[in-house]
């Protein structure tokens, strides 16, 4: 069975990692080291970020 891609790449999970602070988790034990909690959290992060995102484009748009 073949992995699945994810949707984030490596680098904005880093990012977000280092934002949360637990990227020195992910550097010294892999994604699989990081609690559930710290996981749901990046997740929440990176669709506030999407979000907004989309806002800042959508509002462009409006002008």
């Amino acid at each position: 069975m073949s992995r699945r891609r994810g949707i984030m790449s490596e680098s904005f999970k880093e990012e977000l990692a280092k934002e949360l602070g637990f990227y020195d988790t992910v550097k010294s034990e892999g994604w699989g080291g990081i609690k559930a909690r710290d996981a749901g959290n990046m997740v929440r992060l990176a669709i506030e970020k999407a979000e907004t995102t989309m806002n800042g484009t959508k509002n462009q748009h409006d002008d």
